[in-house]
């Protein structure tokens, strides 16, 4: 499959729609590993800002998470693919992600005080929604390698936790 056909079919499934008519095609383990460990690198970014400029106790301590958690999951992936000898395989995808990850943070940076709070942990919110429905939808059934399979289930079991923390975080936010 084309890598813009991925990108195209990737962002249909963070947006929550994944046509019927691609659903036999998938990434290879290369390029999920560059897809996933990419989304990773993405929160640790958005987190490491939100430490920056929140003065809010529970915007910092969930960024705070969001740094630690993924950045333990990116070292176990990138673990995993030195042992397997896999290389990342950089991507459309890949790119898409941190092309819109960058205008995201871009927005972010312009905020300030509650603004900026509100604005971050409702990214996040949606940002766990969308990595997570990728997981489930295309990256994990598109694994071939049990390892990496495994992997991205323990990854999706954390990132629903974080989703949870997010929408509580930003319930309190109102």
């Amino acid at each position: 499959m084309h890598t813009r056909q991925i990108a195209t079919l990737t962002a249909l499934c963070l947006l929550g729609i994944v046509p019927s008519a691609w659903a036999a095609d998938k990434p290879t383990d290369a390029q999920i590993a560059h897809i996933a460990y990419t989304a990773g690198v993405i929160d640790v970014e958005a987190a490491k800002l939100a430490m920056s400029k929140s003065k809010n106790t529970a915007v910092v301590a969930f960024a705070q998470d969001m740094v630690r958690d993924h950045e333990a999951v990116n070292t176990q992936a990138l673990a995993l693919v030195k042992k397997l000898k896999v290389t990342p395989e950089d991507n459309d995808t890949s790119k898409t992600l941190t092309k819109a990850a960058t205008d995201e943070r871009a927005k972010l940076a312009a905020l300030n005080g509650a603004s900026f709070d509100k604005a971050y942990v409702a990214n996040e919110v949606a940002y766990h929604k969308q990595v997570n429905g990728a997981l489930e939808t295309l990256l994990i059934p598109s694994a071939s390698n049990a390892e990496l399979k495994e992997l991205l289930e323990t990854g999706l079991k954390i990132f629903q936790g974080h989703q949870q923390h997010a929408e509580h975080v930003a319930a309190e936010l109102k």
